[in-house]
């Protein structure tokens, strides 16, 4: 990894977040993305532009994947790669929210080596470097050290305790939720929840970034079969994410499968 990714990441992120900030979510122009892909507002597409401009610039031989741009396989060809999420959380940015952030990662050969998630109105940057540990604000953080899994919190959506994906038995846990998958795994990383899960297939720019902040902080993470994540795929989607210490994420990984 070239020794100023992360340092272009943040201020690529932070420019993000200047762009974003200057629109109000409720009045910014909008549109649904075709077969329920969900909203896209005029502040995604602008911030997508800027980090595409800057990002490709500065490194114009990795390969590029963003929410927000139309896929290029030729990016298949490149030995690192942009996943980026320009606004993750844009329905919570549209109501007004503050939960929503900016997720940008590097990852070479499938495995993420930079990392940020910002939350420019929560005033908070996640920052993780491949063996460097994880920061927020520049600060170093750490997972739960919790070891037992009833009484855990985790965020997670509701449906994620529905008794059919638990063959090993629903978890008696204490669930929270946030709109930013981003952030979700973030707030694990530094330790305020135990563990998040989500059991949907989720791409690759929502989860890519804290990915490595959570496991530079000390956390193990998978699909929600146990699986590692490896990034840059054909079909940039992958099986769920668990993520918790390593006690935890087994526990959950044992009930999730029945093993």
């Amino acid at each position: 990894m070239p020794v100023h990714d992360l340092e272009l990441l943040i201020e690529a992120a932070r420019a993000a977040g200047e762009i974003a900030s200057g629109f109000s979510g409720a009045d910014a122009q909008r549109w649904d993305k075709p077969d329920g892909a969900g909203p896209v507002t005029e502040a995604d597409l602008a911030v997508n532009a800027m980090l595409g401009d800057v990002l490709r610039a500065a490194r114009p031989d990795y390969g590029w994947l963003s929410e927000e741009t139309e896929d290029d396989p030729e990016r298949l060809t490149r030995d690192r790669v942009f996943i980026i999420d320009p606004i993750d959380g844009t329905r919570s940015f549209i109501e007004g929210s503050n939960t929503w952030a900016h997720a940008l990662a590097i990852a070479e050969q499938g495995v993420v080596t930079a990392a940020v998630v910002y939350l420019p109105l929560r005033d908070k940057l996640y920052a993780a470097s491949v063996g460097q540990g994880a920061t927020l604000n520049g600060q170093r953080i750490t997972v739960s050290g919790r070891n037992a899994l009833d009484g855990a919190s985790v965020l997670a959506v509701k449906p994620t305790l529905k008794p059919e994906h638990w063959p090993g038995g629903v978890p008696d846990v204490k669930r929270s939720h946030r709109p930013s998958l981003a952030y979700r795994q973030s707030l694990v990383a530094e330790g305020r929840y135990d563990a998040m899960m989500t059991l949907r297939p989720t791409w690759e720019w929502d989860i890519a970034a804290s990915d490595l902040i959570l496991r530079e902080a000390g956390a193990a993470t998978s699909d929600r079969t146990g699986q590692g994540l490896i990034f840059n795929n054909a079909t940039p989607r992958l099986n769920g994410v668990v993520a918790a210490n390593d006690a935890l994420h087994d526990a959950l990984i044992k009930r999730l499968t029945g093993g």
